[in-house]
């Protein structure tokens, strides 16, 4: 029986592994996968955070390097292995959690490697398991090459012909003025592209964020909900001298597909030949099936600042879980270190 189990080794797993070591209390950090770090490994191959590694880093060591400069996915995954054994935290890898029950005072964890018994359980897998594809998607015919953002590397994997980007996010952004390089290429979203840019005086413009107490607002303040509404910018501006430059040319939000034609707003449609699908990912939480009432009608876990209205069963590592700093990787650490000192009351 342990005190905690951790079900995910993410940055948000490993921050707050970084806090239970301190507290002396027996706990576990369980991962499916075969090494830490992968997830981060594993994304496209030019993939560089907005975030200064000032901003990257989790409780009690730094991303080696300028603390200014913009860490790549590979320098995040070395970090969080290097992290790990750092701190010595007790990661158990290729376990992963099939369903958790509730037991009177204490929770069941069956893995693929044994059941696992704990008082508490701290979720840190985060929002974003599965792929999301709109449904239309399965209706392009079978010589269009559909990818995922997170099954994207580089412009190789590609067939000849143009490109279709679907998602105005920040990943989206990053994919198109790639591929806009090599080939002609178009960017499907439903929103006006709003740009900030990564520095502002030789300064990070998370640095300013921070000094302005927008990294601290929270998610029910005025100015937190503000934040939200309006969601978050393209951060840097290879996509915007993309489009000025026409390389990137903006269609409107994508709504049905027939053979190798995307249909859009406006009644525009264009004959495409690739698609990355920056869409975005949905939730699961299957293993918490026994446990229905954490769970909304969307899949989003139901908490207030991590703690649900089920004792001992918590969230960690969600976007905005209690402000905006939540969902970078230096932001978790502060939502970690207040579910512990939770925990210890």
């Amino acid at each position: 029986m342990y005190n905690t189990i951790v079900v995910g080794a993410g940055q948000a797993g490993l921050s707050i592994g970084y806090y239970l070591k301190k507290t002396g209390l027996d706990y576990l950090i369980l991962d499916k996968n075969q090494e830490i770090g992968q997830v981060w490994r594993e994304r496209y191959d030019s993939l560089i955070l907005f975030t200064s590694k000032q901003y990257s880093s989790l409780p009690g060591s730094i991303v080696e390097g300028d603390s200014n400069s913009l860490p790549t996915k590979d320098e995040i995954s070395f970090y969080l292995k290097r992290y790990a054994e750092t701190f010595d935290l007790p990661v158990r890898l290729n376990t992963e959690v099939y369903q958790i029950h509730k037991n009177g005072d204490y929770f069941s964890i069956s893995t693929n490697q044994r059941e696992y018994k704990a008082k508490n359980v701290i979720i840190a897998t985060g929002p974003f398991q599965h792929p999301k594809i709109p449904t239309f998607a399965k209706k392009l015919a079978s010589e269009v090459l559909q990818l995922h953002s997170s099954e994207y590397k580089n412009p190789t994997q590609l067939v000849e012909g143009n490109v279709l980007v679907v998602g105005g996010g920040n990943s989206g952004a990053q994919i198109a003025a790639e591929v806009s390089k090599e080939r002609t290429t178009y960017l499907s979203t439903g929103q006006s592209l709003k740009f900030m840019p990564l520095y502002i005086g030789k300064k990070s413009i998370f640095w300013w964020f921070d000094k302005l107490g927008i990294l601290s607002a929270s998610s029910t303040s005025f100015f937190g909900k503000k934040i939200q509404k309006q969601g978050d910018p393209i951060f840097g501006n290879e996509l915007k001298q993309a489009i000025v430059e026409k390389n990137v040319r903006i269609v409107g939000r994508s709504f049905d597909a027939r053979g190798n034609t995307v249909f859009f707003n406006g009644q525009d449609h264009l004959e495409i030949q690739n698609v990355i699908w920056a869409t975005g990912f949905k939730p699961d939480y299957h293993f918490l099936s026994n446990i229905p009432e954490v769970i909304n009608q969307n899949g989003a876990p139901l908490h207030k600042r991590g703690i649900t209205n089920i004792e001992g069963l918590f969230f960690l590592g969600l976007p905005w879980q209690y402000r905006r700093g939540s969902a970078l990787l230096q932001g978790i650490g502060y939502d970690a270190n207040y579910l512990v000192e939770h925990l210890r009351q």
